[in-house]
């Protein structure tokens, strides 16, 4: 146990009442800390009313702020009917602290307020990154999947062998996808423009420790820009996805699969090639009409990239603007969206929007070349988009509406006219509008839909309140934005954060729905896992079987589900996309690196 935690409960032994109410408070943090000048609050849930002020306890004990809890007007979830909030936003002294039931002697986990809360996180979530690289991975020190692929709906005869090596598997399966690959790439190169003094230098391009004059998060995009290139091999062709649910034979490691995609175990996967037409090689058939969404973002990307390269490899970064052309025009041409395929089971991704990611290449395209056909497109593309997005809805199906936030806008927002720039900024404010109101309807005040991936749904919208802020200077939304921070690092019903291993000593995701886990028992710090779901959702879910007694049974709630469970591939699989997706959130509130 903490040190400073023993000395708190020496302090409640010795002058706090001993009652069984103290079991049935409960007390959540951000258990990664606070920044000095953010707003702080915790949440305070029972069964039974709370009559009792809280401390906050400072690392010698002394009372630091006597706290009146304030009752949430919005309803409670469940059997937890009685919820307050804890203001603690005037402290701003740094060091460590708990917070601490007056008559309960309920107690916080310990945390920290501090400039430096954040310091270090970014590493954690590339070295996951790292951890799910196809061909050499750097956690494993091992070499896989060396026969990506053998073509399928591709202009060659069925079959064909095609390097389509490298990449990053998607999630705790191995499958890997350019749906979620070109967002990575994308978000990570936005992340490393936006906060370039936030990330170091720990790892050369294998993702080997050492340092090799490029900042981590270059080289874990390359990692990405490289593989898109590969899948964009010729001007009329596009891979979009490497193997399918046949991958889903229970736990292995990635360089021994025995996945068998009909050349034999451990041997070639499919290589689905993009057409812009209904795919699937068995019962289930995917919904496609274009290819314009994997086109136009996998173009933002590699044109990003080429601005990046431009004072890095000159070569490099001119074969990344020539690759990114020849997709925008690919998009142009058949406009649309291609979603992932499944083959045995149901679930697959179902992005079913493409305007915005046409706009967010476009953008990028005229910001590198200054030719005005592409702002024009970009500008047409964006009103075409405008704010369609899972933010106006209470549901949506599997990555209906992805990526979860429409980078276009903030892309092309440096380029256009005040009035334009006003539009732009309208479309994000309208979503940030919705998902406030959303939020005022529950008492921890999250503003997504609880479906699949709400985390990923949840940094989508810290980072899009993060872009609006940079676009207009308007800071109204900081608090919210603050409050849905809070709950991905222990603000929680569960108290615990939903990056792997962070923070080192807190409650977060360790018994997670991956193969490195299952078979190595190694932590793997940094991945973002998938986060609650509607307990509707739950139920309806096939051959899902928790393995062990839920450790949150006591605070567990029937409409909002999380499970830190293995068997629960729903609430605790991370995601590569979703870990990635978390960088720009991370660099905003990570200390510059002196």
């Amino acid at each position: 146990m903490n040190i400073f935690l023993i000395f708190i409960n020496l302090i409640l032994w010795a002058t706090g009442p001993k009652t069984s109410e103290t079991f049935e408070v409960y007390i959540r943090v951000n258990q990664v800390g606070y920044l000095p000048g953010e707003s702080k609050t915790a949440i305070v849930f029972s069964k039974q009313s709370v009559r009792e002020n809280f401390n906050l306890l400072n690392v010698e004990g002394q009372i630091a702020k006597v706290i009146k809890p304030v009752r949430s007007k919005a309803d409670g979830w469940d059997s937890f009917p009685y919820n307050y909030s804890l203001d603690f936003t005037d402290i701003q002294q740094e060091g460590s602290y708990a917070l601490v039931g007056v008559k309960s002697g309920a107690k916080s986990t310990t945390f920290k307020i501090s400039t430096k809360a954040y310091s270090g996180y970014s590493n954690d979530l590339l070295g996951f990154m790292q951890q799910q690289r196809c061909g050499y991975n750097p956690f494993l020190d091992i070499v896989c999947h060396q026969r990506d692929g053998r073509s399928m709906y591709g202009k060659m005869p069925d079959s064909t062998f095609v390097d389509a090596s490298g990449g990053w598997h998607d999630a705790g399966d191995q499958l890997k996808y350019l749906i979620t690959g070109s967002y990575a790439t994308a978000h990570m190169l936005m992340a490393y423009e936006l906060y370039l003094d936030r990330f170091e230098d720990k790892v050369n391009h294998l993702g080997q420790p050492g340092p090799n004059g490029i900042s981590d998060i270059l080289d874990e995009a390359k990692w990405g820009l490289d593989w898109l290139l590969k899948l964009h091999h010729t001007p009329d062709q596009l891979i979009h996805q490497i193997a399918d649910d046949r991958d889903h034979r229970g736990w292995k490691m990635p360089d021994n699969d025995p996945s068998d995609f009909g050349w034999g175990p451990n041997s070639y996967r499919v290589a689905y090639f993009a057409t812009g037409k209904p795919q699937g090689l068995n019962k289930y058939k995917s919904i496609a009409t274009g290819m314009a969404n994997l086109a136009g973002r996998s173009a933002a990307a590699l044109t990003i990239g080429s601005r990046i390269w431009r004072n890095i490899d000159r070569s490099f970064s001119e074969k990344c603007l020539r690759s990114a052309k020849s997709l925008y025009q690919l998009g142009k041409d058949n406009e649309g969206f291609q979603q992932g395929n499944s083959y045995g089971a149901p679930y697959r991704y179902t992005e079913e929007t493409w305007a915005d990611d046409m706009e967010w290449g476009a953008a990028e395209l005229y910001k590198v070349t200054k030719e005005n056909s592409y702002l024009e497109d970009a500008k047409k593309y964006a009103r075409q988009i405008n704010v369609t997005s899972w933010m106006e809805l209470d549901s949506a199906a599997h990555y209906q509406y992805y990526p979860f936030i429409n980078m276009g806008h903030y892309a092309l927002y440096e380029s256009v006219d005040e009035d334009f720039k006003n539009t732009l900024a309208s479309y994000y404010r309208s979503g940030i509008e919705n998902t406030k109101k959303r939020a005022s309807s529950n008492a921890f005040g999250i503003g997504v839909p609880f479906i699949w991936c709400s985390n990923n749904l949840l940094t989508s919208l810290i980072t899009q309140t993060i872009l609006y802020e940079k676009m207009t200077g308007d800071e109204s939304y900081r608090q919210f934005m603050t409050e849905q921070k809070d709950w991905l690092f222990g603000r929680n019903p569960w108290g615990t954060s939903m990056f792997m291993n962070i923070p080192e000593n807190g409650e977060y995701p360790v018994d997670v729905h991956t193969s490195i886990w299952a078979m190595t028992k190694q932590e793997v710090p940094g991945g973002l896992v998938d986060g609650p779901v509607f307990g509707s959702i739950y139920k309806l879910l096939s051959a899902l079987v928790l393995s062990n007694d839920d450790e949150f049974g006591e605070v567990q709630n029937s409409y909002v589900v999380y499970h830190d469970d293995i068997g629960d591939y729903s609430t605790n699989e991370p995601t590569m996309d979703g870990t990635a997706g978390s960088l720009i959130m991370m660099g905003y509130f990570s200390p510059v690196i002196k």
